[in-house]
């Protein structure tokens, strides 16, 4: 079940999937690829499909993988979760945008996380501003039983933090 054989395969797939809905301006086959928790867990997941369509300038010309995937499962007495973090560069005739999808394939508890979670769309220039903790958006610094650590945020649907 957790055959990380498939998972840049099953990543590319989406990417393609989510450019077409982008090209096509197909709302309901890009929300269709998200999980039901994602959907519930976003304010106005509809108007942030539109900003998508809206944040993306110029006719899609290609698209290829940064890095990854990454991957993290856990197999915890039968309860399989896993997490698939996949990083693209789409580039148009007019920018180049960085995606970060985070997709959960499986998760034998809760069949409504099965899906993409998040969207994470920037400019290429933006994208290290993104991993910067000082920014709060994909890494934030807490402070926990008195020891400074790194924590990774969530965020759900598409999002699109650097407007």
């Amino acid at each position: 079940m957790l055959n990380k054989s498939n998972d840049e395969k099953n990543a590319a797939t989406q990417i393609e999937q989510i450019i077409s809905s982008i090209k096509n301006k197909d709302r309901e086959t890009l929300k269709s690829l998200f999980s039901e928790k994602a959907i519930n867990d976003t304010k106005d997941f509809d108007d942030n499909i539109d900003y998508l369509f809206s944040f993306i300038k110029g006719k899609i010309d290609s698209w290829n993988k940064s890095s990854g995937p990454t991957v993290f499962d856990s197999n915890d007495y039968g309860h399989v979760i896993k997490e698939v973090n996949s990083y693209f560069y789409i580039t148009t005739d007019e920018q180049k945008y960085f995606f970060l999808l985070r997709d959960y394939p499986v998760d034998t508890d809760h069949s409504d996380n099965v899906g993409l979670y998040m969207v994470l769309v920037v400019r290429a220039e933006d994208e290290n501003k993104i991993w910067d903790e000082n920014n709060k958006i994909i890494y934030d610094r807490i402070i926990e039983d008195g020891k400074e650590k790194i924590v990774k945020l969530t965020h759900a649907g598409i999002y699109i933090p650097l407007k």
